[in-house]
């Protein structure tokens, strides 16, 4: 296209003036400090009604919003040929008809597939051995007529005859279940709505359980639907009523059981729900106790239990009784041990399986549980993802894992714990093609300014060396919830590699990627670490010549995007731009709100102001929003949806008022908001690359100056 070239990629300042939102002054008194905020106005008193349907925001609100999202177009109207080049390169590496690789369950195998052009999966099984398929659910077909529509569970029966599914048709992550007989492959009329979206079948086929979501989007209660009944009807199994405590619901891995997990940010209490049971009693593993951390595994007459007892805090995998599985009972299988934190672990019939993470690489540790052998599977690459699939089988030797890099796509791959040998069932197709040996894939360390060293890992092109001013670079960031980036492939990333860019993923403090220490060392009263982290792998990228002050897009999501709020305000003139996704940067009235969905549970990440005097004092410090001053600012682009329940809409709505009202230069200050949308953006496959596509031509646009192609 003509003008898709770098020296047309750039903002369009021009034209009018970019939306000014009235300042309202609201002042409250808060242990003897004064919170002022001139835009409180912007969250609107109807939030839960708005969650359900965001036609029911305000008239005001909803004008600004309107007016944000029109100045965003208006300002990126330059970009809009490269806008499509970029969604057409990245559909190119999508496999429009892929397929998941089957799940053998008894007479059948499960999967998902697209066909051309389909925004959302069938899901379909076939004879065990191979034949005629069966499409079970048609999401494309189901979705039409839907701006969001995200299907959330898709659980078939043990009886292989039913199946249950859920599905968000708003954004707002609220899932209607829905049955039906797959003889007919018609809904029946019993529709259970509010829930989180799970789904766990009572052995009988003949109920399910499920969480249901409450008024302020809360989990907090366990219900049993009965197949064909008024779900007014349903029985409540289990609630907890601290609305600090999360409910969550999963299924053994032997199916006998349904595993509801009470949790908080520290801690963790397990119940066991018999499903061969018609109606039975929810039996406890262990009390809650501050930080406890656990989850479980029955197994036969045992119990496996990965814990953080006794200071264990990147766990240790115990066993106990199964009738009798208290604390007091539990034997260590598999010994602690600091810095290597075992992410997730299940077992088989005869293994047992964890995933360890050290220096924030992962490895897979299978022993066979008989003799006790142990081996790991061993990976050759600098940097690289792994996950484990347990499958829907329990009696079985093989073992289903993904392996990806920054420059290897997926690969699906069934392993034999007996034999130790893998069969490759599947590698990522990139249609457009791509090859490997065209891009290097790195792992560096960033010394902090305290002497911690912070891992990086990097992805370029192979012709690429730093030396001179370098590139311009993507740094992405988290750094919250002890959530650890990992080094997996991202085929959408390759569209800024191949125009020139460097891609960095920086392993703050804040996430587990150094072990459960290195998670604490970035929360609460040490939250300045993940903050500072961040500038400094910045700082190092640019001595050591991959980059230059005033290169680097910063890029950040959820609690990354209180990250990319904070070091806008701590260190702009690093940064060329910054993209903030449902960035969580009005902390502090957020956290001063125990109205909200996450504000409880969350006091344990962040702190409660509400409560405590330092706390209040320690997020003034840091939140984004409260901490905007007359500064240069470099352009920003912040995203954010109506339907949101995590992150509210107005806090980014907020945040760029307030930007455009105190900078004293610099900008675009850019935002677009989904009005029909939540916290993923986007539901369908190739609608969701529109989004993408927004963002990386942002950054394009921060750095065209700087490239040379």
């Amino acid at each position: 296209m003509a003008r898709n070239k770098p020296s047309d990629w750039r903002f369009d300042l021009a034209g009018a003036a970019p939306p000014a939102a009235a300042q309202r002054h609201t002042r409250r008194v808060i242990h003897g400090r004064v919170l002022d905020d001139p835009y409180e106005w912007l969250a609107a008193k109807n939030w839960r009604e708005v969650l359900r349907d965001p036609d029911a925001l305000p008239a005001d609100i909803a004008k600004l919003i309107k007016e944000e999202n029109a100045n965003c177009d208006r300002v990126m109207a330059p970009l809009k040929d490269l806008r499509k080049t970029l969604v057409a390169e990245m559909r190119g590496r999508i496999k429009e008809d892929d397929s998941d690789v089957p799940e053998p369950d008894g007479p059948f195998a499960y999967y998902e597939r697209f066909h051309p052009g389909a925004e959302h999966p069938r899901y379909c099984r076939t004879p065990r051995e191979g034949g005629a398929e069966t499409i079970l659910l048609d999401g494309d077909a189901l979705a039409k007529g839907h701006e969001f529509f995200d299907i959330g569970d898709a659980a078939h029966a043990p009886d292989h005859a039913q199946l249950a599914w859920s599905v968000d048709d708003a954004g707002s992550e609220l899932y209607d279940i829905r049955t039906r007989a797959l003889g007919d492959g018609l809904d029946r009329a019993d529709v259970v709505s509010d829930s989180d979206g799970t789904i766990v079948w009572r052995a009988d086929s003949k109920a399910y359980y499920y969480v249901l979501v409450d008024e302020n989007h809360r989990t907090s209660q366990i219900f049993r639907h009965e197949i064909g009944t008024d779900p007014a009807d349903d029985t409540l199994v289990i609630e907890e009523l601290d609305s600090a405590w999360f409910v969550g619901l999963g299924e053994s891995h032997c199916s006998r059981f349904a595993i509801v997990s009470i949790h908080g940010h520290d801690a963790t209490e397990c119940w066991l729900i018999d499903l061969r049971e018609e109606n039975p009693t929810p039996r406890i593993v262990a009390p809650r106790e501050p930080r406890l951390r656990y989850d479980v595994e029955p197994h036969g007459d045992l119990i496996f239990i990965r814990n953080s007892a006794d200071g264990a805090d990147d766990f240790r995998i115990s066993v106990a009784p199964l009738a009798e599985p208290g604390r007091e009972n539990w034997k260590d299988v598999v010994h602690h041990r600091q810095g290597a934190m075992i992410d997730y672990f299940t077992v088989y019939a005869r293994h047992l399986v964890w995933l360890l993470r050290e220096d924030s690489l992962p490895k897979i540790v299978v022993r066979a549980l008989l003799s006790g052998d142990e081996h790991a599977i061993h990976f050759e690459e600098e940097a690289y993802a792994l996950s484990i699939d347990p499958g829907l089988e329990f009696d079985t030797d093989i073992l289903r894992f993904v392996y990806s890099s920054m420059t290897t796509p997926d690969e699906t791959y069934d392993y034999d714990m007996t034999t130790r040998t893998r069969i490759l069932r599947k590698r990522q197709e990139i249609p457009s093609g791509h090859d490997p040996k065209n891009y290097v894939t790195r792992r560096l360390f960033a010394t902090a300014r305290d002497g911690e060293s912070v891992p990086i890992t990097l992805l370029h092109r192979a012709d690429f060396s730093p030396g001179g001013e370098g590139a311009p670079l993507l740094l992405y960031g988290y750094g919250a919830y002890g959530y650890a980036l990992s080094a997996s492939f991202n085929e959408d990333i390759l569209s800024l590699v191949d125009r020139g860019f460097v891609y960095a993923r920086a392993h703050i403090r804040g996430g587990t990627d150094k072990g459960w220490r290195w998670y604490e060392d970035g929360k609460l009263e040490k939250k300045q670490n993940s903050f500072s982290d961040f500038i400094d792998c910045a700082r190092h990228l640019v001595s050591s010549a991959y980059t230059h002050e005033g290169a680097i897009v910063a890029q950040g999501g959820s609690a990354g995007g209180l990250l990319m709020g904070a070091v806008a305000n701590e260190a702009p003139e690093l940064f060329a731009g910054i993209i903030a996704s449902v960035p969580f940067v009005d902390t502090l009235n957020t956290m001063l709100r125990d109205d909200l969905p996450l504000t409880p549970p969350e006091w344990l990440e962040w702190g409660n102001p509400i409560a405590s005097v330092e706390a209040y004092d320690r997020l003034a410090s840091y939140s984004p929003y409260d901490n905007v001053r007359r500064q240069y600012y470099p352009p920003i682009l912040a995203v954010g949806g109506v339907a949101d329940p995590r992150v509210t809409y107005w806090e980014p709505l907020k945040w760029v008022a307030k930007l455009r009202a105190k900078m004293s230069g610099g900008g675009p200050i850019l935002l677009f908001t989904h009005m029909g949308a939540g916290h993923a953006g986007a539901s369908g496959r190739f609608e969701s690359l529109e989004d993408t596509a927004l963002e990386y031509a942002f950054a394009l646009a921060c750095v065209a100056p700087k490239l040379t192609l």
